[in-house]
């Protein structure tokens, strides 16, 4: 298969929308006006395993720029823009695996796809990628030059790979770099999240209860937004640490149990399994809501809300499922336990992603380069080319900062100086 999207007439409207965000993208603009020169990736074959949006194409379309050919699934089975999958495939000539809303099934087919087109360069969200390669298509590692890793829960995965000793080439941690953590998974993450559940909801936050499972960069965009728009907001967490910077932070802190008696609305964003479990859900209140934003549907037990419903599931709106309990009480699960943000909206808007993408495009040229001196470990991404994406994304801002003298530059050299 050349590609497999849901319906290619959609390719006008998705030419479109990809127009439109790449005027929000002038970083990856910039990148892609010097990989055309210079063709850093010529002869590369790029194997993505991607949210398949709008900003997505426009990463795709700088890696082509730079000289790859490149193949591409999605990361996740309700993330997919159809008309983004569309014109990939008509009018950029990429192969593209992807419909919204796939079984999965055809999640691992259309994954297997993009390993069949035998790349050197994988570029993942989530590792399953990385990790398809490891387990089902050892023979094909030795092509492999190297990797990115865009989220949290993936660079999780290729550390315990590292650990174990079973990862096979290098891979750049792109979710680690400043330009990405610190705007898109507090940014992104924090504006797209509440967009979907309002999107999916419509109710009025202001005024209600609001708990946040997990207070890593995901969990202060979100926790932020959610204050932003009215809402009282509860943070449950594991680690000391957090836990205190978050009620430095102006926010009540308690025990996931208790937060489950009194909140209207929950959002999961711990990367971890089961931060609501069958404990929390015989607690609920009637009509509560839930919400994942972390990247796996693990986070939200579906199997044990399941198990508590009398008389299956009832989808009351396009993303939303009812589960009413024994005692008569109703609770709302939204898209499924998948990603809220990229489920029932859109996923990130697309000036942030201008960071996090330029962080992609950079790294990949980076692992080309340098193949043959990396290791088989997870690295960052190259302090310099954090550095200058965040010049180039204040440039487009027109914003500008100072610069050292040099004499300050000697004084923070030196340690002579004193009081």
């Amino acid at each position: 298969m050349d590609f497999d999207v849901k319906d290619p007439g959609l390719a006008e409207q998705g030419r479109a929308r990809i127009e439109w965000a790449a005027k929000e993208m002038p970083v990856l603009g910039l990148i892609r006006e010097r990989f055309e020169k210079e063709k850093p990736l010529a002869g590369i074959r790029v194997g993505a395993c991607l949210h398949v949006t709008t900003e997505t194409a426009n990463l795709v379309k700088t890696l082509v720029a730079g000289g790859a050919e490149v193949a591409l699934c999605a990361s996740n089975p309700l993330s997919t823009q159809d008309d983004t999958a569309a014109a990939l495939a008509q009018e950029q000539g990429v192969r593209v695996f992807a419909i919204k809303g796939e079984d999965n099934e055809t999640y691992y087919r259309h994954l297997n796809a993009v390993l069949d087109f035998r790349p050197h360069l994988t570029m993942d969200d989530g590792c399953d990628l990385v990790s398809t390669l490891h387990k089902e298509r050892k023979e094909q590692i030795a092509e492999v030059l190297g990797g990115t890793e865009e989220t949290t829960t993936g660079v999780i995965r290729l550390r315990a790979m590292a650990a174990d000793g079973v990862l096979a080439y290098p891979v750049v941690a792109v979710n680690d770099a400043n330009t990405k953590h610190l705007f898109d998974n507090r940014y992104g993450t924090g504006q797209s999240t509440i967009d979907g559940i309002v999107r999916a909801t419509n109710v009025l936050l202001a005024g209600r209860t609001f708990v946040v499972s997990g207070y890593g960069m995901c969990g202060r965009g979100v926790a932020s937004r959610a204050r932003g728009m009215g809402a009282r907001v509860i943070v449950c967490e594991v680690q000391p640490l957090t836990a205190l910077e978050a009620v430095m932070d102006g926010y009540e802190v308690m025990p996931s149990r208790d937060a489950a008696r009194v909140g209207d609305v929950f959002v999961t964003v711990t990367g971890d399994a089961h931060a609501l479990g069958r404990e929390h859900f015989e607690l609920m209140k009637d009509g509560a809501i839930m919400a994942n934003s972390g990247h796996f549907d693990v986070e939200i037990d579906k199997v044990a809300l399941g198990e508590l419903a009398v008389g299956g599931v009832r989808r009351v709106r396009e993303f939303v499922d009812e589960y009413t309990m024994a005692d008569g009480r109703r609770l709302h699960l939204l898209a499924e336990g998948r990603l809220v943000n990229l489920g029932a909206a859109e996923g990130h808007p697309a000036a942030v992603m201008d960071m996090s993408f330029a962080n992609q495009a950079l790294s990949a040229e980076h692992v080309v380069r340098h193949a043959k001196e990396l290791s088989p470990q997870v690295y960052g991404v190259p302090r310099e080319l954090d550095d200058d994406i965040a010049r180039l994304k204040l440039d487009a801002m027109g914003v500008e900062i100072d610069a050292l003298t040099d004499e300050q530059r000697h004084y923070l050299s030196s340690w002579e100086q004193g009081t």
